[in-house]
């Protein structure tokens, strides 16, 4: 406990609040469990993911809505039957998410789901995000591991335990690493866990360091890049949004509510998007 207590003290002194906050765009309303949000370039259009019941429920009640960038909802149902999907990404003409055992792909063009993958030993997918070179991974979030469909072969890629990895949600693939969003990670034989931090995995031989020195950030959820060499990250528990620097450093730069999830940014316009799992409803901030 004394252990525990120490390191959210530590973490608590690295957070820190900045002199302006991003400006609230606008928020809308009518979603169900939204839990990520990707944004469509191509066709200038937010597709989110509604988890639309518990989020461990294989109940064929989740769907991908599509909202444009002022807010509006377009298509409430674009693609319906997943059981509670979560992260989205983009590659292509494919759309992929994390539907909780299974990786779903879908056509951006259409909506028809086009291919599914259940994962081997899957517990609860999270999070979805592709490399350069096409491969897709995808975070087992209670199975401690990641998996990759590569080549049309969809396997875990990343198999380890609590102690090695960690538990994964966010997900972001850059040149040469694959930054894991930790929800929690375990910091003794006993099994006592506390807020988790950035971590980085190698594509080469999966092994595994920290962003920082390991100190506690939060419970992250989404993970993006700020297009500065640093990170905008969520946290899901706290309802906040943080940017992580390249060093681990850590700043609050928006206090949100509890379920803030998986978020998009597009620098070029200098606008987040951030989904309210908990209220229903998606937002809009201009970022300075």
């Amino acid at each position: 406990m004394l252990k525990r207590t120490f390191l959210f003290l530590v973490m608590a002194v690295l957070v820190s609040a900045p002199s302006a906050a991003p400006k609230l765009l606008w928020e809308t309303a009518g979603l169900a469990a939204p839990e990520s949000v990707v944004y469509d370039s191509k066709r200038d259009r937010l597709l989110v993911s509604n988890i639309n019941g518990a989020p461990d429920a294989k109940d064929g009640n989740g769907f991908i809505s599509v909202v444009d960038t002022t807010g509006k909802i377009r298509n409430l149902h674009w693609i319906e039957g997943l059981d509670a999907p979560k992260g989205l990404a983009l590659h292509g003409d494919r759309l992929y998410i994390a539907d909780l055992q299974s990786l779903v792909v879908a056509d951006l063009e259409t909506g028809k789901v086009v291919a599914r993958y259940p994962g081997e030993n899957a517990k609860f997918f999270n999070d979805v995000a592709v490399d350069a070179q096409g491969n897709v991974y995808v975070s087992d979030q209670q199975g401690f591991s990641i998996h990759r469909l590569s080549a049309g072969q969809f396997k875990p890629w990343l198999v380890a335990d609590k102690h090695t990895l960690c538990s994964p949600n966010g997900l972001l693939a850059e040149a040469s690493r694959l930054l894991v969003g930790c929800w929690t990670y375990m910091i003794d034989e006993f099994d006592d866990n506390v807020a988790g931090h950035l971590r980085a995995v190698s594509y080469d031989d999966q092994s595994i360091s920290d962003v920082g020195d390991g100190s506690p950030q939060g419970y992250l959820d989404g993970v993006e890049s700020d297009g500065a060499g640093g990170y905008l990250v969520t946290d899901w528990v706290a309802g906040r949004l943080l940017a992580i620097d390249a060093g681990g450093g850590v700043s609050e730069v928006l206090t949100l509510e509890n379920g803030s999830a998986d978020h998009a940014v597009v620098t070029e316009a200098g606008v987040i998007y951030i989904p309210m799992m908990n209220n229903d409803t998606l937002r809009a901030y201009r970022l300075d």
